[in-house]
């Protein structure tokens, strides 16, 4: 039966979330058809906490040794921001997360992996929706030509989403900031400037009068 049959509303469903940086990450892998017919692919490892991309690489075939690479990077990154272990990684069952050259950089980087839609539901919509992002906001406003421009242009994307972009869940941080904790009270002070400003535009508003319907000496009502 469908919600609107049955009365009741659809809810949008919230995947795992982490209460701090380095507790899970997701790795993914995303297909681009380039102009010529070849194909590009993206390996990307994120935070679930800060949502900051913590490595990515692409080629042009779906490799497993990609999957290493962002893994190996992405291990050094967790490590030398919280050096605890038991790192939790969500993968799919694709080929390029499920094999023996993962399974031993896994374990030498002291990850730990869970199969997303498997063994957690709705584990993985995170990094899904950053590839929506990835995509529809920046990648096909541009000619994806070659493999190269590609790799320019997602490079671009990682440090302005990372750097630059403030995410809602963080009330205006960005996913660098909310990873290292670099701006604690920005939230706040975010908060104290959206009213003030506010408390102004009131102000102005109410201080501004129009002329235009005063009366004149033409147009007065004689007593």
């Amino acid at each position: 039966m469908s919600p609107s049959a049955s009365g009741s509303s659809c809810q949008a469903t919230v995947g795992v979330r982490a209460a701090r940086p380095t507790r899970f990450g997701h790795i993914d892998a995303s297909v681009l058809k380039l102009l010529d017919g070849t194909k590009a692919y993206i390996h990307a490892v994120i935070d679930n906490f800060s949502r900051k991309i913590l490595a990515w690489t692409i080629g042009a075939r779906l490799d497993p040794i990609a999957t290493c690479r962002v893994l190996v990077e992405a291990g050094q990154h967790l490590a030398r921001a919280d050096p605890r272990p038991a790192i939790t990684v969500m993968a799919d069952s694709g080929v390029e997360n499920v094999n023996a050259a993962v399974d031993s950089t896994l374990l030498a980087e002291g990850l730990h992996r869970v199969l997303a839609q498997v063994e957690v539901t709705e584990s993985n919509s995170m990094i899904e929706a950053w590839w929506r992002s990835l995509k529809h906001h920046w990648l096909f406003l541009n000619s994806l030509d070659i493999l190269e421009r590609v790799r320019t242009l997602v490079a671009f994307f990682v440090v302005e989403h990372n750097t630059k972009m403030p995410h809602t869940a963080f009330r205006g941080l960005t996913p660098d900031e909310a990873f290292f904790g670099t701006a604690p009270n920005l939230s706040a002070e975010l908060d104290a400037a959206r009213a003030k400003a506010s408390e102004l535009r009131v102000a102005a508003n109410r201080s501004v009068s129009c002329n235009r319907c005063a009366p004149t000496a033409e147009t007065e009502i004689p007593p």
